[in-house]
């Protein structure tokens, strides 16, 4: 595996300077390492995929960010990007996670259309970051890698491209994302950002909450992809293509 600060795509790099000088970054990579090292097959997805999210949009491109938590920790499904997987995993089959299903439901609620596969790479080229708040997994085993030390650096970001792109959109969906509100909060530029909360769009939490991702009986949705788009139009800036791809 190549040195990781190489690994991120320049114009991240620069976002992310001082965090990259910092003990709490090299401690990271050493851990990382490590775990590779010890689990060489076994870390999702693989290590050139940790920064997909960051190569696919880079800062000055970004228009929505979406909050995931950790990637898929099942076989074949992981690729850098939160939500997404790759586009020959069929819609109907079990391996089609119930999140992305959720989110097509809302697509379709609210007159976009519905996903044609899960791969979100094309949202990803448009503005939309794709992060999730750890960039690894070990294979099998849910949130493994949080402790290694990927808090810091998400944290860092998030902070940073909150005060350098101030009039973002940030979909905050499910409690493990809406506890990064404060660092977005504190970007203190005066422009305020979009900021649109929802309980997670997986299983059955999708209709709890006081904030549903969607209402019960599929009735109608947090209407958060229509949202994004009146906002970026308010911009002046190119609405999000969401079902095309």
């Amino acid at each position: 595996m190549r040195n990781l600060t190489d690994a991120i795509p320049l114009s991240w790099r620069e976002l992310l300077r001082d965090y990259l000088q910092s003990a709490a970054w090299h401690e990271l990579q050493s851990r990382l390492q490590a775990e590779i090292r010890l689990y060489p097959q076994a870390i999702c997805p693989p290590p050139e995929f940790f920064f997909k999210a960051l190569e696919l949009t880079a800062v000055d491109q970004v228009k929505v960010v979406i909050l995931g938590q950790d990637p898929y920790h099942s076989p074949g499904l992981a690729q850098g990007l939160a939500f997404s997987i790759p586009a020959d995993i069929a819609i109907r089959s079990k391996q089609f996670p119930s999140s992305l299903r959720n989110i097509s439901k809302a697509l379709a609620l609210e007159g976009l259309g519905l996903l044609k596969h899960g791969d979100l790479s094309h949202w990803a080229k448009q503005g939309v970051l794709l992060l999730n708040t750890a960039l690894s997994v070990r294979l099998g085993k849910p949130t493994s890698h949080t402790h290694l030390g990927w808090g810091s650096l998400i944290d860092h970001l998030i902070l940073q491209l909150a005060r350098q792109r101030p009039n973002l959109v940030w979909l905050l969906w499910g409690g493990h994302a809406q506890a990064k509100l404060p660092l977005i909060e504190r970007s203190e530029t005066g422009i305020q950002p979009l900021i649109l909360q929802a309980s997670h769009p997986s299983g059955l939490g999708v209709y709890k909450t006081k904030k549903p991702f969607l209402e019960a009986g599929n009735t109608g949705s947090c209407r958060h992809f229509i949202q994004s788009n009146q906002w970026l139009q308010k911009l002046g800036k190119a609405e999000i293509s969401w079902a095309s791809g």
